[in-house]
């Protein structure tokens, strides 16, 4: 296994596109949530907007880069005919995919965390400038504050459980493009659906499956009695989705041919 792991590494760290693929999930993920923390006023006497929620929105926008690095990491294998290689090198093929899991876990560690510290300390400045914080009855956002520590270790485990998904879907599916439209669907349909349902009950049933909107509610430090899911069953249906995904893309790594 940790053969099959450095082999990964090699190959993840020479990739010129890999880097730029973690700096724009970094770069596009802090953008997004100063973006939303500019944007956000409270004109009213009382603020009941999430804070952590806020500061962290830019995770749906990077999300999508760690889809496609993800992705990349097992389809262009297909694409340049390089599985071949690695399927001679490692005949093992479960422990492959296993490889990839951790070298892809291990850089969108990395770039979620800082992702995630960037836009925690934009949420730290922006807030109490706008009076958003004094309005709201809330306090500057801290690592310090549970359920702020909860949101922002949650934040960086969802990115990673993404990723995770994305690897699983690129081995069933193979192809690049097919495999990102196959996790933007699942990611951004859900949410979409429920919108257009007027039932509430029905609303809340596909946001409790949805692998984003249930994810997400691990970001919650406000309302959070309200949700239809709580932050870490959230959590959780979007870890069953990526052990779905995997095992599904393990099963047919290993009985398929390259």
């Amino acid at each position: 296994m940790s053969a099959a792991v450095h082999a990964e590494w090699t190959k993840a760290r020479t990739l010129a596109g890999n880097g730029w693929l973690l700096l724009a999930t970094v770069a596009l993920t802090v953008g997004l949530s100063i973006g939303v923390l500019l944007a956000t006023t409270c004109s009213r006497t009382e603020c009941d907007l999430d804070p952590a929620r806020l500061t962290f929105s830019g995770i749906q926008l990077g999300q999508v880069i760690v889809a496609v690095l993800a992705v990349a990491a097992m389809s262009g294998e297909y694409s340049t005919g390089m599985i071949r290689t690695t399927l001679a090198a490692t005949p093992r093929r479960p422990v492959v995919l296993a490889a990839k899991a951790v070298v892809v876990t291990g850089m969108v560690l990395v770039a979620g965390s800082v992702a995630v510290s960037g836009s925690l300390l934009a949420g730290r400045v922006i807030l109490p400038s706008n009076a958003f914080l004094a309005l709201g009855g809330h306090h500057v956002l801290s690592l310090t504050d549970g359920p702020t520590l909860r949101a922002a270790f949650g934040s960086v485990l969802y990115l990673i459980l993404i990723a995770l998904l994305s690897l699983g879907v690129a081995a069933v599916v193979r192809d690049s493009a097919a495999a990102v439209g196959v996790v933007l669907g699942l990611l951004y349909l859900f949410p979409i659906a429920a919108l257009m349902i007027n039932d509430p009950e029905w609303q809340r049933h596909l946001n409790q499956v949805a692998p984003m909107s249930a994810g997400l509610a691990v970001q919650a430090t406000v309302g959070i009695a309200d949700l239809p899911i709580g932050p870490w069953p959230g959590l959780g249906v979007l870890a069953i989705w990526a052990t779905v995904a995997l095992a599904a893309g393990g099963l047919l790594l290993w009985r398929r041919d390259a």
